[in-house]
């Protein structure tokens, strides 16, 4: 405990980082904002504390001892982060405001931001939220995101990622027209005799290939139809109008398979999987308009999940 620093070591620490970084009292003095006098005289101290020289200077240059070069690579990163935090915590007494820029998948969006944005603007009036729905996997960071919503099977490498709601659920669906006029298949394998309604992942020259669950894994099944969209909505609507067999998301078609208009298919095969999670990059200090945005969306129901890091997919 006893060589834990006081609240004058800090400063003490404070002045010798600078010095070290500009190698002159009269530079560092000017960053601190006090005279070159008082900066030596708050380095004679910290010398005085730790027992050895840690600086050698004459009238025209400032280098650092052995003693001096070991204690600047081992104090720099922590005089850094006190300060980061420093200006966090200062930043939770400020009202947030500025931009907060965020990318999520359509269907994340209107799931889970739409809802939540009157209160959220309610609260904090001065927070612009740029929001671009875009079922594309971007690079968050080369974009300039601050956020990103997306499903937990396409996270960008070392992000944080929150869970926010339950596993999602694929299945396949028709109109009853449909079956009557081209049968039901009875197993995936089936719907490569299907006319089926594809979707093409923005950003992919092929459209995507379905996949199912079995006997502990998952296989993919190339399908064929008379319809490619790149709106999961836009493929609903064609199997609604009896077009073909659509593969959507077990919440877009609730409401249509609850009143007929559409019939579940090869649901033992249509497993669950990661689902939307909240993104972003790791970082030492985090905008105040960023954090009131991540805070509401984890505060909701469907937020509760834990952070982790991701490594990589």
């Amino acid at each position: 405990m006893d060589n834990l620093p006081t609240g004058s070591d800090f400063g003490q620490l404070r002045a010798f980082v600078a010095i070290c970084e500009t190698l002159s009292f009269s530079r560092a003095a000017a960053l601190l904002g006090v005279s070159p006098s008082a900066l030596s005289q708050t380095m004679r101290g910290l010398e005085g504390r730790v027992g050895v020289r840690l600086l050698n200077r004459t009238t025209r240059s400032v280098s650092l001892t052995e003693a001096g070069r070991s204690l600047f690579q081992r104090v720099a990163p922590a005089v850094a982060e006190l300060g980061a935090a420093m200006g966090q915590a200062r930043g939770y007494g400020d009202r947030p405001s500025g931009t907060v820029r965020v990318h999520a998948f359509h269907s994340a969006a209107e799931r889970l931001i739409l809802p939540m944005l009157a209160g959220f603007h309610r609260d904090y009036p001065q927070v612009v939220v740029d929001l671009v729905l875009d079922d594309a996997v971007t690079d968050m960071v080369a974009g300039g995101y601050d956020l990103a919503l997306r499903i937990g099977e396409v996270i960008e490498r070392d992000m944080v990622a929150a869970p926010l709601g339950p596993e999602l659920r694929q299945i396949a669906v028709a109109a009853p027209a449909y079956l009557e006029a081209h049968g039901q298949p009875e197993h995936p394998r089936d719907l490569v005799r299907h006319r089926c309604i594809r979707w093409r992942w923005p950003g992919q020259a092929a459209p995507y290939s379905w996949e199912f669950f079995e006997a502990g894994a998952w296989f993919e099944v190339t399908v064929d139809g008379p319809l490619i969209v790149n709106s999961k909505a836009a493929g609903v609507r064609a199997a609604l109008d009896g077009i073909g067999i659509a593969f959507a998301a077990a919440h877009q078609v609730e409401e249509p398979l609850r009143d007929g208009r559409l019939v579940a298919l090869l649901e033992p095969w249509c497993a669950p999987f990661p689902g939307y999670h909240l993104c972003y990059p790791r970082q030492r200090q985090m905008a105040p308009a960023v954090r009131a945005f991540i805070d509401r969306l984890r505060s909701r129901p469907w937020g509760q999940g834990s952070v982790q890091q991701v490594q990589g997919r």
